[in-house]
């Protein structure tokens, strides 16, 4: 129960204070005077002023409520090392008892780092303030962090927190750790193929004076360079971009006797190998009704240079126009063939066939430009089955397939089985129907002997598509010179666009359309291994995590080529996979995780903070055993933090559950204290 007195007046504020001060002036005039009965005439006075106050005597039902009081506890991978997960969990649970047995104290445990999702650095307060969320700020008694001082969202002062209560930061580890770690000071996320890219990297030593290192440097599994590095050295390394996609670039130092982790000795940079521009060179034949078709789509790519020469007049034709007032350019051959072709990625023969323009001996540079790692396409008509055929020139040694003639008839175009897993064909649009959803083509061109199994197929299952590997480039052959039609929508048109694009870019060595490959990727927070291959089997394939754990995954079959698996992505750093023939890597998580940058534990990162609250920062297992201190009740001070003891705010917090009101001038007490006064007045004046 609470008792008091409550004032509900009934005429105006602003009344009552003229009323007391005229009452004040009528007591002081009649003291002065001397007057008789001067103190029985300022009571009658004063008792008509409280009358107008109208006081009420109050009884309040009042229900105590308890303090709240935090125990944030700290799951972030680095808590992970050593015997710390051991000595959290023997503190909190020493921790939560020795709170509980406060009378009135209400305790809240959380925890924060890996549960909560946390991907770069630990969120300590993040978590204080979910906790205490709900919690009026006058309940708060104080928040205890389980942590290893390694904290990344520290408020930048006492008043951030929230609340005024104590923060009390109980350390784990010990004070004489050691580690040593790559930190990554400068790295591009892109780089242009074939150009040279620069990284800064940084060693430090902590808890241990400067010693040399032993650091290697690999790009996607393969060393690049060994070197000694000394403790704060920063080092930069330059190195080339070899392919499109992810470059995985690993810097390793060698371990520290007696370190906290071997985890972060590793760090790891990807940088996205993006091509400048493509350059191409398109050769058309005749003139012929699809002959923009090549031009149109390579012309719509912003990042192709292309450079199209088509054949108008060859240089036998002579109908007597001199050579000055002809409007033709030149073919420059010597130029494209001999001299430039190396930089070329990729060159397309459309309808293409010889007429005296390239020398037989360039079309042996073509082939050896081919086996060198360059890639030419052939989109074929009926020139290719003609006796001036490529096929009839050293060309033949890198061209998939023999001409033996031509069929003139309509077909619909159909992936084989092998273009079903194919990914340059694989889900083209349309394709799952039978027949496909494609217009019809009326030629194909007939051939025998192909050394590769075809992609698609014509007429009576012959080849339509093929897609070669000579020596370390590769040939792709298109034996029907209608998918103009396609493009121009004839019975509804197909995929033409997708496909065309799909062959430039296989041509040119995108790795996501290679037949065999091993990829990972995250989903979530699943780590997922792909394994394209084009045959009817995968193997198992062997993943490490960061910390060196292996697991064997059985991947999931599947008849579109693509083989599956998943695993939880439980750690940040370098995850691998190997099938035995092939290898991925993937980095999960920021490239230079702040959770990993520092984690020898600490209290001084915390211990500015937690005392301007009236807390403190100190270690808990210093000689591997835990050593919690006292825990008070402290109800009134600013100071939570002795030798051997810690404090909690004890508040004084209730809710009203009932009141009672009685007025004092309601009712007959009200009038018999009135006339009361009045009364004695006039007795007073009446002697």
């Amino acid at each position: 129960m609470q008792y008091g007195i409550a004032f509900a007046p009934l005429v105006p504020t602003l009344a009552l204070w003229i009323g007391l001060a005229a009452i004040v002036a009528i007591a002081a005039v009649l003291l002065v005077a001397r007057a008789r009965g001067a103190a029985i005439r300022v009571g009658a006075l004063a008792l008509v002023l409280l009358a107008l106050a109208n006081p009420s005597f109050t009884k309040e039902e009042r229900e105590p409520l308890t303090s709240v009081a935090a125990v944030v506890v700290d799951r972030s991978p680095s808590q992970n090392f050593g015997d710390r997960t051991r000595e959290t969990n023997e503190a909190r649970d020493a921790l939560v008892t020795k709170l509980k047995d406060i009378k009135g104290l209400e305790v809240r445990v959380v925890e924060a780092g890996q549960a909560d999702g946390e991907t770069d650095g630990t969120k300590i307060f993040s978590a204080v303030t979910s906790a205490l969320s709900d919690v009026p700020t006058d309940r708060v008694a104080g928040a205890f962090l389980i942590t290893d001082g390694r904290v990344h969202d520290i408020p930048a002062n006492a008043a951030a927190v929230g609340f005024n209560a104590p923060i009390h930061a109980l350390v784990t580890g010990r004070s004489d750790e050691r580690d040593r770690r790559i930190a990554i000071v400068a790295a591009p996320r892109f780089g242009i193929v074939g150009q040279p890219q620069t990284i800064t990297y940084r060693l430090d030593d902590q808890g241990v004076t400067a010693e040399a290192a032993r650091v290697t440097v690999r790009r996607d599994g393969d060393v690049l360079s060994e070197r000694a590095v000394r403790s704060g050295e920063q080092v930069n390394v330059t190195l080339d971009i070899p392919h499109a996609g992810p470059n995985i670039v690993e810097i390793e130092a060698t371990q520290l006797e007696g370190e906290l982790t071997p985890v972060n000795n590793r760090a790891v940079v990807s940088i996205d190998g993006v091509r400048d521009k493509l350059r191409v060179l398109l050769v058309s034949g005749e003139p012929h009704a699809g002959e923009r078709t090549w031009r149109n789509l390579l012309k719509s790519d912003p990042s192709i240079d292309l450079v199209h020469f088509t054949i108008l007049r060859p240089p036998e034709k002579q109908d007597g126009t001199p050579i000055n007032e002809l409007s033709l350019i030149a073919f420059p051959t010597r130029e494209l063939f001999q001299q430039k072709i190396n930089e070329f990625q990729l060159i397309i023969f459309d309808r293409y066939a010889r007429q005296g323009v390239l020398p037989i001996s360039y079309f042996d540079n073509i082939a050896r430009y081919v086996r060198n790692g360059g890639a030419v396409l052939v989109s074929a008509g009926p020139d290719y089955a003609s006796p001036t055929s490529i096929w009839r020139t050293p060309l033949d040694s890198v061209l998939p397939a023999e001409p033996v003639g031509v069929t003139e008839q309509a077909f619909t175009a159909r992936l084989s089985d092998v273009g079903k897993r194919h990914p340059v064909t694989r889900g083209l649009e349309g394709s799952a129907s039978e027949p496909p959803h494609w217009s019809r083509f009326f030629r194909l061109v007939d051939t025998r002997n192909p050394a590769v199994a075809p992609v698609m197929e014509g007429a009576d299952g012959k080849p339509l598509l093929l897609l070669s590997r000579q020596g370390e480039g590769r040939v792709a052959m298109l034996l029907s010179d209608q998918i103009w039609l396609w493009a121009r929508g004839y019975e509804g048109g197909g995929p033409h666009l997708d496909l065309l694009r799909r062959i430039s870019h296989w041509l040119m060595k995108q790795p996501d359309l290679d037949e065999e490959a091993l990829r990972l990727k995250i989903e979530g927070r699943d780590l997922i291994v792909v394994r394209q291959t084009m045959s009817d089997t995968a193997s198992p394939v062997t993943v490490t995590s960061p910390s060196g754990a292996t697991r064997q995954l059985t991947l999931a079959s599947s008849e579109t080529g693509e083989w599956r698996a998943a695993i939880s992505a439980d750690e940040l750093g370098l995850w691998q996979a190997s099938d035995g023939t092939l290898k991925a890597l993937i980095n999960v998580g920021p490239i230079n995780p702040k959770e990993f940058s520092e984690v020898t534990s600490t209290t001084e990162a915390l211990r500015p903070l937690v005392q301007s609250t009236g807390g403190d920062a100190r270690r808990i297992a210093e000689n591997g055993s835990i050593d919690l201190p006292r825990i008070l009740a402290v109800r009134a001070s600013s100071v939570f933090r002795g030798e051997g003891w810690l404090g909690v705010k004890m508040r004084d917090v209730s809710v009203v559950r009932g009141i009672g009101v009685l007025p004092i001038f309601a009712g007959l007490i009200g009038l018999l204290l009135l006339l009361g006064a009045f009364a004695s007045t006039w007795l007073r004046e009446g002697r």
